[in-house]
């Protein structure tokens, strides 16, 4: 049973996945950082005073049996905060990943022959169904 655990490790790429995500959590705080500390400063002077993600449009009000109020309302002010996030958490990660130099991986295992557009190995020099030099 323990070889077989030890071959399921190997063989799914499960050690490799862990390590990706352990590699994405700490690369997620690296983003979060740049932009917390180092971007969202110079947005702030940018964008109106005050706590404008708070706002929102009542719909209605209403208490409960405690007296508590309970609003239903549209929040736009997050909203849009929360897509100006995205927006600047994006666009850091893109320039993290070209300053990086990451290129994201070919995932094809093969290449179309330009001469006869059949499929062959990435690797091929010469198509197997016309015979032609591929580069």
């Amino acid at each position: 049973m323990l070889e077989d655990y030890k071959d399921f490790i190997l063989r799914t790429n499960t050690l490799a996945l862990a390590i990706g995500v352990i590699i994405g959590a700490a690369t997620s705080k690296l983003v979060t950082s740049i932009v917390d500390d180092l971007i969202m400063p110079f947005f702030s002077s940018i964008l109106p005073a005050g706590n404008w993600t708070s706002a929102q449009f009542i719909l209605s009000k209403s208490t409960d049996i405690t007296g508590a109020t309970i609003v239903n309302a549209i929040k736009y002010g997050h909203f849009i905060g929360s897509i100006i996030d995205f927006l600047v958490i994006s666009f850091v990660a893109f320039i993290l990943t070209r300053f990086l130099g990451v290129r994201p991986a070919s995932l094809s295992r093969t290449k179309q022959c330009p001469e006869c557009l059949e499929d062959i190995p990435r690797a091929a020099k010469k198509c197997r169904a016309c015979c032609s030099p591929v580069s």
